[in-house]
């Protein structure tokens, strides 16, 4: 066990490339950018679907009249 730690400390200091700190930047912004056109496609699937489900139920209870 205590050779696992000693091995993952090392492949964590000496192997692991860390990024700067403007890469970090630039990926978070992806991240955010990505997460929101996400959240839009989303919601505008969620608009849709309440529309067409809202003509649905309309045309049922017109057909039951």
């Amino acid at each position: 066990m205590f050779n696992y730690f000693k091995e993952s400390y090392n492949e964590l200091v000496h192997k692991v490339t860390w990024p700067t700190f403007s890469q970090l930047q630039s990926s978070t912004i992806v991240v955010m950018v990505a997460s929101l056109l996400f959240a839009i496609i989303v919601l505008v699937m969620d608009l849709s679907f309440e529309n067409i489900m809202a003509a649905i139920y309309k045309t049922l209870a017109n057909l039951g009249r």
